[in-house]
């Protein structure tokens, strides 16, 4: 839980490294850093995943990893509701809808360098990372904590399910890999 100003601080360093009004397909990094690779969202929520993060954050000599709630905003559902803006577990007054893993519809997580972030949204429940330092720690960081999946996979695999007749649309995918893919790639 954390403090309204507190709250302000790490929106404001978030910002840094996020378009905080940006959506996927569109591009949310501010600095493209490359080599995007996505989960599904879910997992970014859990305590167990911290490891993850904690490797990326480490990767960039952070100390910290800030998490920041974009939907619902805080001043939206958490405070009016909760009276603070919960951490990942916790759950206000035994209230699990006021859980950010059970509510929590847009995250954005980064350290204090902004050289690497995870963004996700619950629709279309994945996430996508990018800050890996070199082709090998990426490498390595895929075998420890994986699975996870490039632009053409994560079309694939993960966005299918969230659409309509299990199909991606055709525009949403064009954008998605343009955003996400390597230079010049297209839609598989």
């Amino acid at each position: 839980m954390i403090a309204h100003s507190s709250h302000l601080v790490i929106r404001s360093r978030t910002a840094v490294t996020f378009d905080l009004d940006a959506r996927l397909p569109g591009q949310v990094f501010k600095r493209d850093a490359g080599d995007s690779l996505f989960c599904e969202f879910d997992a970014v929520l859990t305590p167990e995943f911290w490891p993850v993060l904690r490797a990326m954050a480490r990767w960039h000599g952070d100390r910290r990893v800030e998490l920041l709630v974009l939907e619902p905003d805080r001043d939206a559902l958490y405070f009016p509701e909760y009276r603070m803006c919960p951490a990942i577990g916790h759950e206000p007054d035994g209230d699990v809808m006021g859980s950010i893993a059970i509510s929590a519809n847009v995250v954005a997580v980064t350290g204090l360098s902004g050289k690497w972030g995870c963004w996700g949204e619950r629709d279309p429940e994945v996430a996508v990372f990018q800050g890996f330092p070199d082709l090998a720690a990426r490498n390595e960081w895929c075998a420890q904590f994986g699975p996870f999946l490039d632009v053409s996979g994560a079309l694939e695999s993960y966005l299918p399910l969230t659409f309509a007749g299990r199909s991606v649309p055709d525009e949403y995918a064009a954008t998605l890999a343009a955003n996400y893919g390597p230079p010049g790639g297209s839609r598989p």
